[in-house]
């Protein structure tokens, strides 16, 4: 397997692009759910999960010169990932010399734009972005045509947020990508300090287990996920 510095990575090679994302996150996380296929649901995920079914089963349109299309599966062979993006609109273009692509069955010239739609908020890490960006950067390379810009859709403010895809943000997705092919050449699930963030991690009850010293019980151990998901219900 290469690095994101040499050649492309093999159709074999490739890793899910959502990984990214839970590498940004936490690469605890990232380990316990792509090395470990370890994954619990809770409040979070379940209306993430609600929202996307929403986004899937709406049709494909076109208005106001944007054509949308949902479920579109996307790759990149340099950044060694492959995924879905909830939706790419595509721009109609004005200007004969503008970037833009031909698509099948369409009249002139058409701008990509990844959409991605998240149930919560913006939030102070960049992990949407680094998703979104990766996004973009498999269009680009599907295309042959540059990708500027990206939305990102947040559930609870019920607004988009425009994302520049500056090289600041595309050295971080392929930083994060590289990060993401070492872990899973290795095969060890990172080890990382809590933080405030764990507590609204559906896997904290898997990932930080009480220690061998207490000898808990399984009675104990119930409890403390019992009580963790009443404490999530209680945030919301």
């Amino acid at each position: 397997m290469n690095t994101l510095a040499g050649s492309m990575f093999d159709e074999d090679d490739l890793l899910p692009l959502s990984a990214l994302q839970h590498m940004v996150f936490c690469e605890r996380q990232a380990g316990l759910i792509h090395l470990e296929q370890t994954w619990a649901d809770n409040a979070y995920t379940v209306e993430g999960d609600h929202l996307h079914r929403i986004v899937d089963g709406m049709s494909s349109d076109l208005r106001s010169d944007v054509l949308t299309r949902r479920g579109v599966t996307l790759k990149s062979f340099r950044l060694g990932v492959i995924g879905r993006a909830d939706v790419v609109e595509f721009h109609s273009v004005d200007r004969v010399d503008s970037e833009g692509v031909c698509l099948p069955g369409r009249t002139g010239r058409w701008r990509p734009v990844p959409v991605e739609y998240k149930r919560g908020r913006p939030k102070a890490h960049r992990a949407d972005e680094v998703q979104l960006c990766a996004q973009a950067m498999c269009l680009e390379e599907a295309f042959a045509v540059a990708v500027g810009t990206g939305v990102l859709f947040y559930g609870r403010t019920r607004r988009r947020s425009e994302v520049i895809l500056s090289a600041e943000l595309r050295a971080l997705t392929e930083r994060t990508a590289e990060r993401l092919h070492t872990m899973m050449r290795s095969g060890r699930t990172p080890v990382c300090a809590r933080t405030e963030q764990c507590d609204r991690c559906s896997l904290e009850p898997v990932c930080l287990p009480p220690s061998k010293s207490s000898k808990p019980s399984v009675r104990a151990y119930l409890d403390g996920v019992l009580s963790w998901s009443i404490k999530v219900e209680d945030q919301e």
